[in-house]
């Protein structure tokens, strides 16, 4: 094995981390909190509201991320009101239609998780809440929204490394990220193996941390089910 190529792919794929961390962390951050709204129309009592919510949570589901992301890379362009508007000097750019496409896929599959936890509200603590004068907002931020994200917080981490390895789409609309190197430097050397097995270890590490991260957040959360420290 060639170690001299290996350590020099190292470093060219470790040299576009950055770009997959900012790929990453920005959709995760934009549709985490598109996801918010959706939920939020999706428990709403507005029967317009539910099913837009509905209707678009099918959409994000049920159709593969790489057609959205062609979609919103090509297809936008499509529209003079889009072209023409302050808005297209940021959407003609590869980076922002990468992370748009990510964070309305994400959106979707993150609604239905934080509406399975807002589901695992007992409905006993809502009405202990409201007994003690907790109405709307507060009832939300000290009673609902904690417990509801605990209990969606271990299928939330499972979409956020899921969305880590999604970053590696965003090669398809010239942004050069890990995968997107990779595949040029398999251009240049054709060494598939090497390159990709690079590559692989990259992304292992990456999610190790992420897993990690996400781990300490629900033991950190979950102190109430530790058993209490025995006397001595």
């Amino acid at each position: 094995m060639d170690f001299a190529f290996l350590f020099s792919t190292m470093a060219t794929l470790l040299a576009a981390v950055p770009t997959t961390l900012i790929l990453f962390s920005l959709s995760v951050l934009c549709g985490g909190l598109l996801g918010l709204l959706i939920v939020t129309l999706r428990v709403s009592g507005n029967p317009v509201l539910r099913n837009f919510a509905k209707g678009y949570i099918f959409v994000f589901r049920g159709s593969p991320l790489m057609i959205q992301m062609f979609l919103v890379f090509y297809g936008l362009g499509q529209f003079g009101f889009i072209r023409y508007s302050f808005l297209w000097p940021f959407l003609r750019e590869p980076m922002v239609c990468a992370i748009l496409s990510l964070a309305l896929c994400t959106a979707g599959y993150s609604a239905e998780i934080f509406r399975s936890g807002i589901r695992a509200v007992s409905p006993k603590e809502i009405e202990a809440g409201r007994a003690i004068g907790m109405s709307g907002f507060l009832l939300v931020r000290r009673i609902i929204a904690p417990i509801a994200f605990r209990h969606a917080l271990p299928a939330y981490s499972t979409e956020i490394v899921l969305m880590m390895k999604s970053t590696a789409l965003a090669s398809l609309v010239t942004v050069w990220e890990v995968t997107g190197v990779a595949q040029r430097l398999i251009s240049q050397t054709y060494r598939t193996m090497e390159v990709f097995l690079c590559a692989a270890v990259i992304y292992l590490v990456l999610n190790f941390i992420i897993l990690q991260a996400m781990a300490l957040l629900e033991y950190s959360l979950s102190r109430h089910r530790r058993p209490a420290p025995s006397a001595a």
